[in-house]
Parts: structure tokens; sequence; C-alpha cells
């Protein structure tokens, strides 16, 4: 099992009197931390999976509740977002039973959320929880291994499920993209045409990388822009892909208003437009390291709370930054190379502008880049 990043600040919340509530993508190992956590305890396990459960925690009252808790002092709600009323329920365990530590885990950001962020406000401690990291991987194999893995991380990705099953790689993406992407989304939100989310998935993963038109993908899906818009923001707050704004402060050329879209994990990724071939026969190799890279950054700007907020950078004239974090104000800037063969600099006008940092990512300094210490 892989020890996670998150554990650590999980058992600094323990007993703050909040319950604490982890969602992601299914298969990421959202209970597997959880039971990692309770394990050295008695806890009561409610699975929001199991038909009388949900039925025993639709909008129980509170002597109900007490009877279902008994003499528990840690209660666990798996899956919390498929039982009806959640929140409230959630509420009255945190309000009246002092002493118990309540955990949640969903699935669905999107659907959990909206249950329980009301209900909840100033009572939870909610954490997000991605596939395996680079540093959560390379902490459990060893930097040889990790480093001999690098190209397999690119195509497959860091789902736990494939990770664990090597050689079976593209047979549990299928089965990841096949029972969550689609089906598990559809299940949870009235999308009138589900092959329209489908093929707009694939535009996406197709134009990785690239900055994104919101009305060239409406004409080719032969939809409204709002409706693109829509589909978008659901497939982010599903866990699947994650939207990067451009940067602009100053210049009256800089693109104000577009965005980069990525997904938080390579592998289903290249699940979605069906290509597993060797870095060395993709004409895309560029785009999968940037994704990477990116989706790796975001991961730990998440798990180590940091305030940096992220872009990317481009003008009219077409000089751009591949990655922009500012921090405080204080700007740095990112380009990624997966073969740094040449001296490559960031366009001056960007650094000079912000007094910015800079820096080159490629294949023998990532490591940096990848783990915040």
């Amino acid at each position: 099992m892989y020890a996670r990043t998150l554990s650590v600040e999980i058992k600094k919340r323990l007993g703050s009197g909040k319950a604490i509530v982890v969602v992601g993508s299914r298969q990421v190992g959202k209970t597997t931390l959880l039971e990692s956590i309770l394990s050295s305890q008695e806890y009561l396990l409610l699975d929001g999976d199991d038909p009388t459960t949900r039925t025993l925690l639709t909008k129980p009252n509170t002597e109900q509740i007490r009877m279902i808790i008994g003499k528990h002092k840690a209660v666990f709600i798996d899956e919390a977002q498929r039982i009806d009323g959640i929140g409230p329920t959630m509420k009255i365990i945190t309000d009246r039973f002092k002493e118990v530590q309540l955990f949640a885990s969903g699935s669905s950001a999107f659907n959990l959320s909206n249950k329980i962020n009301e209900p909840l406000t100033g009572r939870k401690w909610e954490y997000h929880l991605f596939p395996i990291s680079w540093e959560e991987f390379e902490a459990h194999h060893g930097y040889l291994h990790a480093e001999q893995q690098i190209e397999n991380r690119l195509l497959y990705g860091f789902y736990p499920d494939v990770l664990n099953n090597p050689g079976d790689e593209i047979a549990r993406l299928k089965n990841l993209v096949n029972s969550y992407l689609y089906k598990d989304i559809l299940s949870y939100i009235d999308i009138r045409k589900p092959e329209v989310l489908e093929k707009l998935v694939q535009a996406l993963a197709l134009q990785l990388g690239n900055e994104v038109n919101y009305t060239e993908l409406a004409q080719l899906l032969h939809i409204d822009k709002n409706t693109v818009n829509k589909y978008i923001d659901i497939l982010q707050q599903g866990y699947i892909i994650f939207k990067l704004g451009s940067f602009s402060r100053n210049l009256r050329h800089e693109i104000k208003t577009n965005k980069k879209i990525y997904f938080y994990d390579n592998g289903i990724r290249n699940m979605i437009i069906g290509n597993f071939n060797p870095l060395a026969l993709r004409a895309d190799k560029g785009a999968l390291w940037e994704n990477f890279l990116i989706s790796e950054r975001l991961k730990q700007i998440d798990y180590k709370q940091s305030l940096a907020r992220t872009y990317f950078w481009r003008t009219k004239q077409q000089q751009e930054v591949d990655f922009v974090e500012d921090f405080g104000g204080k700007i740095a800037g990112y380009e990624f190379k997966w073969d740094n063969k040449k001296s490559v600099k960031l366009p001056t006008t960007f650094t000079e502008t912000y007094n910015a940092e800079s820096k080159v990512i490629d294949r023998k300094n990532f490591r940096d880049f990848v783990i915040i210490n």
C-alpha cells in the first residue's frame, strides 16, 4: 500500500470537533486512506453503497442516529454522496455527538460538496485525494525503480489499481474509464446527450496542452457554447480535468481570457484516445510531459496547502510560458522540455515585465518541480 501524503495532514485534525471529509474520483484510494488512519481503533463503517445503510441514514432524527452510532467513538461514512440528505445527518453527528470523530468519503466532488457544504459550514476539514503522486510513488519504490518507470508513468498514469497490476495497465484503465468517467458522472448529473460528453472528452484529450476555444468545441460537437462550458465544469468537478487560466497584468498584447485544459492522470487521457504507443513513436510526447508535470505540481500545491496560484502565459505574438506561479506576488515561469538539448530561455518580455524567476524543467531536474518541500 502506498503511504499517502494526506495521511499526516488528516491525523493532525483528529479530535478537532469537525468532520473529516475526503473527496476525489473513484479508485484513487479514499477508502484505503481513511481505513489506514482508523486501523488502530474500533470504528463504525457505514457504507453508502449498501441499500440498508442508505435507508438508515436517510433523514434520521437524533435518537435514531444515537442508536446507529452506539458506543463508537469513530464513524466512517463511505461513499457518502449516495445517501439522501447526508449533509444534515452529518451536521447532527458533529453538533450533538462531540465525542465522536466523523469521517466521510465521496467519489464525486460535485455531488458530495453540493450535499454537505451548506450544512457543514465551519464543521468540516475537506481534503482532495488524487491518484498516487510522484512523491508517494518514489517514496514507496525508491529512486532507481521510479527513474526506470518514468516512461510508463507518462503512458499509464498513477491510479492505484494500475500501479498494483503491472502488465495489465490497459485493461485496468479501460475499466476505470468505462465504469467511472461516463457512467458514474452520468448517474449523478442530468446530461441529456451522454454521447456528446464522450466526444467532448475525446476532443479535450486531443487538444492536451493547447488553448481551448469553447466556440470551436461547440461548433465541432453541434451544441451551444453554454453546454460546452457546463460539461467542462462537470468534468472538472469530477476530478477528470482541470483548467489553467492565462496570466496577465500589464501588457496590452497578452492573451487574457483563454484556458488550457489538462487531465489529472496521463493514463486516463491516453485511454480516452486509445494510444499507448512508446514515447519515441509519439507526436504528443511534449504534451504528455507537460501534463505530467503540471498535474503533479497541482497535487503538491493542494497537499502541501500552498497558496500559489497557477497560470500559463501567452501573447498575441505567440510568445509563451508553459506554466506560471504567483506566490504572494512573486512570479515564477517554467518551460517544459523532455529532452533539453539546446539552451532554452523564457521570453524576456515576460521575465523583465514581471521580474520573474525562470526555469526550464527537463528529465534531469523535474523532481525539484514535482516535490514541494
